[in-house]
């Protein structure tokens, strides 16, 4: 019986999952953050916890590790855990819940050393420019998103504008446009672009450096058994590399004559179906051809059928 294979079976995962812990974290947080400054003011929580180049240049390191656990506004936290709990759900369901944290904590870690690095640099060639200690976990979830639009560039998503208007688009979309929204973000406050309204109060180098840390992850981070067609828009046309399949266990050919339909229903599973669980064993689901999904069903249909 296929139910009987360990790999047929959704594999039982005990207690909450990383997203989940991850959303609960960011609220706990943002009610501790609450506490501290009703004793002791935003100036304390800013100067020690949130990150800034005077704290890093002070050897405050651990701000880069704090700030993303903070959140300016309750609006602030509740986007973020949107972002996080969809795209954490997704990119967890490829990588699980270690790797994922890590491309998430990775991700907050870049985009603040980015946004403090830009905004040294920045300072030196306007000295007008100055943005605010920065605080959010937005950095780490645009990682996220971009690791999920990585692997799956094409597949549909759907967002409300305005919480209202439901839009669909692929996912490739999404990154382009964040891309786009903080590039023209961090050159905003410059005079030359008239465009000092579009900044406000936003990290956009942050947010740059977490999408630029999720697309390096799934392109280059992942072991080679876990490899992704990846989505490369700057990248010119190249011999294809070695796919999921090249890596699957290699059997040996049977004669093209005889269908699947003829095959016995114990000579079916053994000669077509066993390989096809052992490759999602050992390289998922995705890994999987159109033809042997086909034949998946087929193996589905059989059992139904008896």
């Amino acid at each position: 019986m296929l139910d009987d294979r360990p790999y047929m079976r959704t594999p039982y995962r005990p207690g909450w999952s990383m997203t989940t812990i991850l959303c609960v974290t960011l609220i706990g947080c943002y009610l501790a953050q609450m506490l501290l400054t009703s004793l002791k003011g935003d100036i304390w929580l800013m100067d020690y916890l949130a990150l800034s180049a005077d704290g890093l240049k002070n050897w405050h390191i651990y701000q880069l590790i704090t700030f993303q656990f903070l959140h300016g506004t309750l609006w602030h936290l509740l986007g973020n855990l949107i972002g996080l709990y969809f795209f954490g759900r997704a990119v967890e369901s490829v990588l699980g819940g270690k790797e994922m944290l890590k491309l998430y904590l990775i991700s907050g870690t870049v985009g603040g050393l980015l946004q403090v690095a830009l905004e040294v640099v920045f300072r030196r060639i306007n000295p007008d420019y100055n943005v605010a200690s920065v605080v959010g976990a937005s950095a780490g979830v645009f990682g996220l998103i971009a690791a999920f639009a990585t692997n799956a560039p094409d597949n549909p998503i759907t967002m409300l504008i305005l919480f209202v208007l439901p839009v669909t688009f692929p996912a490739k979309f999404l990154l382009i446009f964040e891309g786009v929204i903080s590039v023209l973000g961090l050159l905003a406050p410059f005079p030359v672009f008239h465009m000092s309204w579009f900044a406000g109060n936003v990290a956009h180098g942050a947010h740059l450096g977490g999408m630029l840390t999720g697309i390096a992850w799934m392109r280059w981070a992942m072991t080679p058994h876990r490899s992704f067609e990846f989505w490369k828009p700057f990248s010119s046309r190249q011999s294809p590399k070695r796919s999921l399949a090249d890596l699957a266990p290699k059997r040996a050919p049977r004669n093209p004559k005889q269908s699947t339909e003829e095959l016995p229903p114990a000579e079916f599973i053994s000669q077509e179906v066993d390989p096809i669980l052992e490759k999602i064993s050992a390289h998922g689901i995705h890994s999987l051809t159109e033809r042997e999904r086909q034949i998946l069903e087929a193996a589905r249909s059989k059992m139904a059928r008896r």
